[in-house]
């Protein structure tokens, strides 16, 4: 009887108690906070603007120095020009060719000293 008694009681005790399913929900933290995301990206973007002056830095410096080695070039280019020059000038001004073309246009030379004249030197 005693055992009739147990299931009995188990049965109105299992009426009585109310059959509800607590569900837990866990939080999955992320790996990463919202706020380090946030600085993440601050980061991020700043690098990527340094990077970008960088590129255009270097590339502003690039130009120059092409520049400077064009400049160069014709600077040389120039001097070999002005030696050649003056190297021609000094051919033209020397007295023998002078007095040659004197003498053919018909000038007579009454002293015999002829002298270069300083003035373009």
């Amino acid at each position: 009887m005693a055992v009739r008694q147990v299931k009995t009681w188990e049965q109105n005790y299992a009426r009585e108690l109310p059959k509800t399913e607590t569900k837990v929900v866990v939080q999955r933290k992320g790996w990463v906070t919202k706020g380090e995301k946030i600085l993440y990206a601050f980061f991020a973007v700043i690098f990527l603007l340094f990077a970008g002056y960088m590129v255009s830095y270097a590339a502003t410096t690039d130009t120059l120095n092409r520049e400077i080695q064009t400049l160069e070039s014709q600077l040389q280019e120039q001097k070999l020009k002005n030696a050649s020059l003056e190297f021609e000038v000094k051919e033209l001004q020397r007295p023998e060719r002078i007095i040659k073309i004197a003498k053919k246009k018909g000038f007579h030379i009454q002293n015999s000293q002829v002298k270069r004249a300083n003035g373009f030197q």
